[in-house]
């Protein structure tokens, strides 16, 4: 499914943080009317809907507790909802797990295990042999940043390292959807900033669609294309809905840096903050 939705935007994808293209006008991964639980009765999520197209990355923000992971669980089939629909490429896909990528906010690298059987680790439990898996992930080290690190153990690389070594393992697990919680949290300012770039270059190049969630309006605006924005206080009985999609006027060939320095991102940051603080 890969191949086929990247050889459609491969080469084509719009920029990180540029508008949504005819490139990307295919649909990869949609949310139709989601209403969620933690419990199954009471409602976290009332009537979300969403859509990805292929190449593009899109965040999500919202406060702590808001319901946005519960949000990337029913998308990735881990729960289902009590109501609506997750559909990938149009086929229903609702409470069916295995079909898009999804990376947690830590990199979960097994210390044990060089760079290498890390990031095959979910081919091998697919079924395929040692041999064919480092087989099929060598070729891939130097696009990844990652040439030289292959017999490496975790410990021997830095944050942003570890971090491409995860992105490249949810890679391999052969979709073509991305569903990101906070991927760049746990590292310093200047590599997180980093990572972003690179991220949004490496999905362009490989016709990824992504998903992010996180708590960083500075980040949403820099990676995005469209920004998704989740409101509500399920502790409190009010379940969360989404109040708003901002667009991120950046254009293409801009770079983050670039981009951050101009009326544009400051506007559209100020839009996001008003909605979260409930102005």
């Amino acid at each position: 499914m890969r191949e086929e939705a990247g050889s459609q935007v491969r080469g084509q994808g719009v920029a990180a943080g540029a508008a949504t293209s005819d490139a990307t006008n295919d649909v990869a991964l949609e949310a139709r009317h989601l209403t969620l639980s933690w419990d199954g009765t009471h409602e976290v999520v009332h009537d979300a809907s969403l859509v990805v197209h292929a190449g593009e990355v899109v965040c999500m923000v919202g406060r702590s507790g808001c319901g946005k992971t519960t949000i990337l669980h029913a998308l990735s089939g881990l729960t289902r909802p009590l109501k609506g629909q997750v559909l990938l490429h149009g086929q229903d896909i609702t409470g069916q797990p295995g079909h898009v990528s999804y990376m947690l906010q830590k990199d979960l690298l097994l210390p044990s295990k060089r760079i290498i059987d890390n990031v095959t680790l979910p081919l091998v439990l697919a079924g395929m042999s040692k041999a064919q898996a480092r087989q099929k992930a060598e070729p891939l080290f130097e696009r990844f940043g990652l040439a030289g690190t292959e017999q490496s153990w975790p410990s021997q690389l830095s944050g942003g390292m570890r971090q491409r070594a995860a992105f490249l393992r949810t890679y391999l697990m052969g979709n073509d959807v991305s569903l990101l919680d906070e991927p760049f949290s746990a590292l310093d300012a200047f590599t997180r900033v980093q990572m972003r770039s690179w991220y949004c270059d490496m999905a362009r190049q490989l016709g990824m669609a992504t998903l992010a969630i996180t708590h960083d309006v500075d980040e949403a605006v820099s990676m995005a294309s469209r920004v998704y924005v989740l409101d509500g206080t399920p502790s409190a009985g009010v379940p969360s809905h989404i109040v708003a999609q901002i667009p991120v006027p950046r254009q293409e060939g801009q770079s983050a840096a670039e981009f951050a320095l101009t009326p544009e991102f400051l506007e559209c940051k100020k839009r996001l903050l008003d909605l979260l603080s409930g102005e």
